[in-house]
């Protein structure tokens, strides 16, 4: 384990260059493309923001861009606060990537629903 800063916001975290594997950002989804030009890490909210950044483009595409583009996602049942979700009031509100994983509509009205259903 090597303690490094996030190159982004400076914030301390803990890098398993090591055992790549084996490090905490394994627990994100593979989500962006590959970039051979970094060679530093970000923390996990730096990371979580970049992510985010990135598909607010793909949410731009047609919807069956999106939902191609989320699909090979959803066999994880691992929930990550700040990408498939955020707490309001005690509530988890899901997010477009949650429900694109999801891959249809449930037609309850939810609030970041990609599909375009309103009650």
């Amino acid at each position: 384990m090597t303690q490094l800063n996030c190159t982004h916001c400076n914030t301390m975290l803990t890098c398993n260059v090591d055992n790549i594997l084996a490090c905490w950002c394994n627990e994100l989804p593979g989500i962006l493309p590959l970039d051979t030009t970094t060679t530093s890490c970000l923390c996990r909210s730096c990371t979580l923001d970049k992510i985010n950044a990135y598909l607010e483009n793909i949410y731009t595409q047609p919807i069956k861009i999106q939902i191609d583009f989320a699909k090979p996602f959803r066999k994880s049942d691992n929930l990550i606060e700040g990408l498939d979700y955020t707490m309001q009031s005690g509530y988890m509100i899901f997010s477009k990537w949650f429900f694109l994983k999801r891959g249809s509509c449930c037609k309850n009205g939810c609030k970041n629903c990609p599909y375009g259903f309103k009650q």
